[in-house]
């Protein structure tokens, strides 16, 4: 297969004049539309929304490869646009965007087309095939310039394998590239690094990871004999097999954008030497590729709470069940004081349910303490993480206590580390299994008891005890707060923030968080849902057909159902959707609802206190933010 079989020459468009982001992305996807290899337009569109959603497709130099992948696909296909002045892309170099192709590939096993789009993208990192494309005067000519470059150029697995062998002193440079998508950034990637080492006469060899598997996958004598191994991946890549070895790990548009810059450190012989700590493939985290100091934060909590939410959920579920069946089984005006304080556990079904959930939901602080650590100082990390978050839970400190625990044990083991390396091998190489736990354990034993118990624990009774005390109009406002933040960004920083928020408390014994943030992330899907039957022409016949099943996963408490409604038009339905979810927090502090359960949606109510009053806030936020909708949004035509 050739790329021009995959652009058809009624998709092209060499005089493209829009004005943003969005005005670039809908000329594109209308010029994929004319090829006929769609089926479901306003689908297509979301897919490429929602890609963009996790991070530009502008790469640099005036490119930008936007791409969407699914079922409203019918066959693989290329779409192609010059805009002679430029267009603002949120591009990674922040250069004007003037030359776009737009990939469409469907969801099929066959993925021929994949080593035919990682052709083209490795081709766009030529500069002078790039200038003839933007000056192509007709449709034919941009695709003969295509065809002829194309006949040229080796194939992408032909072009990676011809390393041949490293010459006597020559630098030996390996590389890992990977993106997420696995389709554009992971060749450009590998082509700009094998360009960049080429330059400084180095040897190079890189491996691919990309959609169609990996490729020209390094050998264990080849990384035996590297004097320095580059891993620009976005994506999960095993690292395990690097131990001992110099390696420099970076974001993949790093290996774009900065290859000269990874060659040279490579070069230099300064680069970091790797220490895997048995680990398993993981995902090249952020806070070793230099994105920013809130993203590395980010990053690693999230590590973290998503390991820690199954048991949170989990045990959180069965205790809230263990009070159900107290509730249903036991008169408690029967019951004496001393017998109600044992409420849970008065009957033995009540009393397994309870002691199972609370050995579940023990796990909690240890587990958050113990991946932060991991994400920060890999495998060695995570036992002295969770030493800490278990002193964390079993002090007072609690929830603060274990996120200061898991960050200090990261740091400790890196700390730990850039000593080890000054040792002896001989003694370096018991370090993972003898130096890291024992020295690091001691060392967070005495941190925790000295200095984050004290300080954290205090910050942790004092916010306990201002939940615990706060009046009417307090309550109020901190579940408005909660609930807009749960619709702010549906499962990102926010959402998650006022998630993890709402956990914590549980843990501390304040119910009435968990009932505003879980009401809050339940309104927008359910307000998605009530705009699509009741404002038709607000949205797309796609959107009307889908629209209807926000309900299920409102009411399942998935946020997420709203997120392609969203992405579509975020101007007018996020700011409908957090009213309503703002309006839903507070009217559940207010009527005195109460939660036990982190999760279960409308399946945990049973267990709600005031759960009459519960649902009454979940219908009035989702009246209020279909409402909006109704007034908000534009008529679709």
């Amino acid at each position: 297969m050739r790329i021009t079989d995959l652009l058809d020459v009624r998709s092209i468009s060499l005089d493209a004049a829009p004005k943003s982001k969005k005005e670039a992305l809908d000329t594109v996807v209308e010029l994929m539309v004319r090829s006929g290899k769609i089926n479901d337009v306003e689908g297509y569109r979301k897919l490429v929304y929602a890609r963009e959603e996790e991070s530009t497709t502008g790469i640099g130099e005036g490119i930008a490869i936007p791409h969407g992948k699914g079922d409203a696909v019918d066959r693989p296909g290329l779409a192609a646009m010059v805009v002679k002045d430029g267009v603002d892309f949120e591009s990674l170099d922040d250069e004007p965007a003037t030359l776009f192709f737009l990939i469409a590939a469907p969801n099929t096993e066959d993925n021929v087309h994949l080593d035919v789009l990682s052709k083209l993208s490795m081709m766009l990192m030529d500069e002078n095939f790039t200038a003839s494309l933007r000056n192509a005067e007709t449709p034919e000519e941009f695709l003969d310039i295509i065809d002829r470059a194309d006949e040229e150029k080796k194939s992408v697995d032909e072009r990676l394998q011809e390393t041949g062998e490293a010459e006597k002193g020559q630098v030996k440079i390996l590389a890992v590239t990977s993106c997420p998508t696995g389709i554009a950034h992971t060749y450009m990637a590998a082509e700009g690094i094998e360009k960049a080492a080429r330059a400084k006469g180095c040897f190079v060899k890189v491996e691919t990871r990309g959609s169609g598997g990996a490729k020209n996958v390094l050998t264990a004598k080849e990384i035996e004999e590297a004097d320095c191994i580059i891993v620009a991946a976005d994506a999960q890549v095993p690292m395990e097999r690097f131990d001992g070895k110099k390696v420099i790990e970076r974001q993949v548009s790093d290996g774009i954008h900065k290859a000269d810059e990874l060659l040279e450190l490579a070069v230099s012989g300064e680069a970091p030497v790797y220490h895997s700590g048995s680990a398993a493939a993981k995902p090249v985290s952020s806070a070793k590729t230099g994105g920013s100091a809130g993203h590395q934060v980010y990053t690693q909590l999230m590590n973290g709470v998503s390991h820690m939410l199954p048991f949170v959920v989990g045990g959180g579920i069965l205790i809230a069940v263990s009070f159900l069946l107290d509730g249903l089984l036991v008169d408690m005006n029967a019951l004496s004081e001393a017998e109600r304080a044992g409420f849970g556990t008065i009957t033995p079904i009540a009393a397994l349910f309870k002691g199972i959930g609370d050995t579940a939901f023990g796990f909690m602080l240890p587990v958050l303490a113990g991946f932060i650590a991991m994400a920060i100082g890999d495998r060695p990390a995570l036992a002295v993480g969770f030493v800490g978050g278990m002193m964390a839970s079993n002090g007072s400190s609690g929830f603060l206590g274990a996120l200061a625990a898991g960050f200090a044990a990261g740091y400790l083991i890196i700390g730990l580390r850039k000593l080890c390396d000054k040792l002896p091998q001989a003694i370096e190489k018991i370090a993972p299994v003898l130096i890291y736990p024992v020295m690091g354990i001691l060392l967070m034993g005495i941190l925790m008891t000295f200095a984050v118990e004290p300080i954290m624990g205090g910050i942790n009774t004092a916010l306990n005890n201002g939940l615990t005390s706060m009046g009417g109009s307090s309550k109020l406002v901190l579940g408005m707060i909660l609930g807009g933040m749960m619709a702010i960004d549906m499962g990102g920083p926010f959402n998650k923030a006022a998630y993890v928020f709402g956990t914590a408390a549980i843990a501390s014994g304040n119910y009435d968080v968990m009932a505003a943030v879980m009401i809050g992330g339940m309104t927008p899907p359910c307000a998605i849902a009530l705009a699509t039957l009741l404002f038709k022409n607000k949205f797309t016949k796609e959107e009307r057909e889908s629209g209807p099943t926000n309900f299920i996963m409102g009411l399942a408490f998935i946020t997420e159902g709203a997120i392609p409604f969203a992405a579509a038009d975020p101007l007018h339905v996020l700011p409908a959707c957090i009213a309503g979810s703002a309006a839903a927090g507070a009217l559940s502090m207010v009527f005195g609802c109460t939660l036990m359960a982190p999760h279960g949606g409308i399946f945990v109510v049973p267990v709600v206190g005031n759960a009459l009053m519960y649902l009454t806030a979940l219908v009035v936020g989702t009246v209020i933010s279909a409402g909006l909708l109704g007034i908000l949004k534009k008529s679709v035509e």
